[in-house]
């Protein structure tokens, strides 16, 4: 009982900080600057290619310059691919279960190539939920265009990250990201975990497209986030943060966007009005987009409840949609993802983990369904 209490606490335990708000400076000014530019230019309904350019700036928070800049460059392929493939899905008006499967291919291929280059934040997550995003949204603008957004705000990103290399000017010859050699064993175990979010994904985007949900991408998004994890208590504890942090953070949704006199719109009467709205909603996502990194490696439940309604305000720029049904519709599909990714998590096991579910202290259970190979830690 006393290591189950452990794990209990590890739901809400707050990691030591590690120059977070730095990081999150990073990433909020390169969010900020070409949202800024778009809310200048007239068109909030294309932050959203914007933001998933600039998300490349969560990439390699801790690395020295150099190594940071390959880190993010290689973030930015899986970010500007799920981009580049959800504008095509978009402009070609393509939902439903072809959306899964394209989603859940990718998901399979991100995990491969994210494991092989050993991306933090681990996994295909942003780049599946980037491709999920912008194919709900109908396209404003051609393909080119909206791919120059994302990409101008990519490589801003990085040019940030890079940026405090001119103040230093060190360069640490020889030196590389740790990646584990090649090998046909790795390679096995890499293609099995990749079968992990293809499974899960598919499954999740089965049950949202099946109940009629108009955002079954983010119950597909969700449950990637359990695989994430590097053992059976990290996964399923992201699973959880992912369900209270996301309800939480439809909480904060709500204050923004629902009327009522407990809203925005009864402290700030003019957010009424179209224009204000989209200018409000603009500088909310910088906002939230900061306490989301700031959070994003001390506790994932509490990034969540900011991330929450960075997500929801950028797609109602894109698409507005009546917000009750948006909130409603997150809730469901996170609920329904985040608990099929950590089925998948119980019921595919890896060789060598113990007969018990690996929450020490719980009595023993039937053995998994199935067990891959025991993935190296992240």
């Amino acid at each position: 009982m006393k290591r189950v209490r452990e794990q209990v606490r590890a739901l809400h335990r707050l990691e030591p900080a590690n120059n977070d708000h730095l990081a999150a400076l990073r990433v909020a000014l390169s969010v900020a600057v070409p949202s800024l530019l778009l809310l200048a230019a007239g068109r909030t309904d294309l932050i959203i290619y914007a933001v998933f350019g600039a998300l490349t700036g969560m990439y390699g928070r801790s690395e020295p310059h150099q190594l940071r800049l390959r880190h993010q460059a290689q973030a930015a392929l899986v970010l500007l691919t799920g981009v580049a493939v959800g504008v095509a899905l978009s402009v070609n008006h393509i939902h439903s279960w072809w959306l899964v499967a394209v989603e859940a291919t990718l998901a399979g291929v991100g995990s491969v190539y994210s494991d092989r280059v050993r991306l933090k934040p681990n996994g295909p997550f942003f780049g599946i939920l980037a491709l999920g995003a912008c194919a709900s949204v109908p396209a404003q603008v051609p393909w080119y265009a909206a791919m120059l957004i994302a990409c101008g705000s990519a490589l801003f990103s990085i040019a940030i990250g890079f940026s405090g290399w001119m103040r230093r000017r060190t360069w640490e010859p020889g030196a590389t990201r740790t990646v584990p050699p090649r090998s046909a064993a790795g390679t096995r175990e890499l293609a099995l975990h990749a079968a992990r979010y293809v499974l899960a994904v598919a499954a999740a985007g089965t049950v949202g497209v099946a109940s009629g949900s108009g955002h079954p991408h983010w119950a597909m998004a969700a449950a990637a986030v359990p695989l994430a994890g590097a053992d059976l208590p990290s996964s399923v504890r992201r699973g959880v943060h992912r369900i209270v942090g996301t309800f939480l953070g439809l909480a904060v949704t709500a204050v923004v966007l629902l009327p009522g006199p407990w809203t925005l719109a009864a402290l700030y009467p003019a957010f009424q009005e179209p224009v204000h709205q989209a200018q409000v909603l603009a500088l909310l996502v910088v906002l939230f987009q900061f306490a989301t990194e700031l959070f994003m490696t001390r506790h994932y439940g509490l990034a969540m409840v900011w991330f929450t309604p960075v997500i929801l305000l950028m797609t109602q720029l894109a698409s507005p949609a009546e917000p009750r049904i948006l909130i409603l519709d997150r809730a469901v599909e996170t609920l329904v993802g985040a608990l099929m990714g950590i089925l998948v998590v119980v019921a595919v096991r890896r060789p060598g983990s113990r007969r018990r579910t690996g929450f020490p202290g719980l009595p023993a259970v039937r053995p998994a369904l199935f067990r891959f190979p025991r993935r190296p830690g992240h």
